[in-house]
């Protein structure tokens, strides 16, 4: 087989790139290794900046989210028992936020692919890379017991963490930043309506909490847990009177709760490797960065991925600007240690971290109290949470 692109990865970046080189002309095969409803099965977050928002519709995936999805004008912060609300349209200049959950943007782009018509294999195994460097890219794959090739221009790496892209770069060639926070998120999905209209992030001597949504009839809720718990020990009963523990008592009196759909506990880092390219292959999201949920950026830092290499691609193949291929890692870059700033931020600014002294909670109390205080920190979290611009590609 041979294709314009070679994309390893059928999450939702895999989809959403495949999905808008399709719609512009430019061939594509996508590679997955598990079935679709493994993939299906990831519970993700699902805070929508404007950006991707923007980027789905026009991949033409949009139409359930615009039905379905949740516009979100601010959000609500608990911080010494009391309960700030951040307008972020109007500390932004007139940016929402859309509240839609991973699952189901994954879903809108299967379906799509899968309408296009547009070649996508699920259960490929022992995926390997070849001809990165030397301007002949090539991929092989097995697949029902026969090996297969894929000959192609270019390869996007879309295949996570523990994928085969960023390994198959030489180690000496990267640099890797991380950051291993000394807790974890127990998460809670369940079907009863969230006890607010809006996200809270709550601050409590308990531990941090944040109050989710995926609709009006799901909830996700979250707390701060030590790495040592084991989510076994975590009955739904005990999950449910720990968050009203650690919840404003007029909130915790409206907590609806049920029986939970999924239940585990998450841990927290902070990651980026650099450069996010090598050769032929670029690295897009997961493959090349992790963030604390705290900030709602793990997927949007993927999408403004996807923006710059599809805007480069595109560009490539209409104009000829070969010359845009080596600044898709100094461009995604720049925008994904903005969005690593802000999630290690929210982190900080949230959380207890077990071991700080006297003078480290004295500074996370003032951080408080300035940027919930003052105009100008309320603007910064505003600006971060609903998303910095995409830069042009020229």
């Amino acid at each position: 087989m041979k294709t314009q692109v070679a994309i390893i990865g059928a999450g939702p970046s895999g989809l959403l790139l495949g999905q808008l080189l399709h719609k512009a002309g430019i061939d594509n095969v996508i590679l997955e290794r598990h079935t679709p409803d493994y993939v299906l099965g990831r519970i993700r977050a699902g805070v929508l900046e404007q950006g991707v928002v923007d980027l789905l519709r026009e991949a033409g995936v949009a139409e359930r989210m615009d039905r379905e999805g949740l516009v979100h004008e601010g959000i609500e912060l608990v911080c010494s028992g009391r309960r700030i609300r951040l307008d972020l349209k109007a500390l932004s200049g007139g940016k929402t936020v859309m509240v839609y959950g991973q699952t189901e943007v994954t879903r809108d782009l299967m379906d799509a692919r899968q309408a296009s018509g547009a070649p996508i294999v699920y259960e490929a195994e022992n995926v390997q890379l070849y001809g990165l460097k030397d301007g002949t890219p090539y991929v092989i794959y097995e697949k029902d017991g026969q090996t297969q090739r894929i000959d192609c221009d270019y390869i996007a790496g879309c295949d996570g963490f523990h994928g085969v892209s960023r390994k198959t770069i030489p180690a000496e060639v990267l640099s890797h930043y991380e950051r291993v926070y000394p807790f974890g998120w127990l998460g809670l999905l369940s079907d009863t309506p969230p006890v607010h209209e809006e996200l809270i992030y709550a601050h409590t001597d308990l531990g941090f909490v944040l109050c989710s949504q995926r609709s009006t009839t799901r909830s996700h809720y979250y707390l701060q847990v030590p790495l040592s718990e084991k989510v076994e020990d975590w009955s739904d009963e005990r999950f449910w009177n720990e968050l009203k523990r650690r919840l404003p008592g007029d909130v915790a009196n409206r907590l609806v709760t049920g029986p939970s759909l999924e239940k585990s506990i998450a841990p927290l880092r902070s990651y980026v490797v650099e450069p996010m390219q090598y050769g032929r292959l670029f690295l897009v999201g997961d493959a090349a960065h992790i963030v604390p949920p705290t900030g709602a950026k793990g997927l949007n830092l993927a999408g403004s991925d996807v923006c710059y290499l599809f805007r480069i691609l595109d560009k490539v193949y209409r104009e000829g600007r070969t010359d845009l291929l080596e600044k898709y890692s100094e461009l995604a870059l720049r925008r994904v240690w903005k969005g690593e700033r802000f999630s290690w931020f929210m982190t900080n600014l949230l959380h207890d971290f077990a071991g700080s002294d006297a003078f480290d909670r004295r500074m996370q109390l003032a951080d408080r109290e300035y940027f919930l205080n003052s105009e100008a920190g309320r603007v910064t979290i505003a600006e971060n949470y609903v998303g910095l611009p995409y830069e042009e590609v020229a």
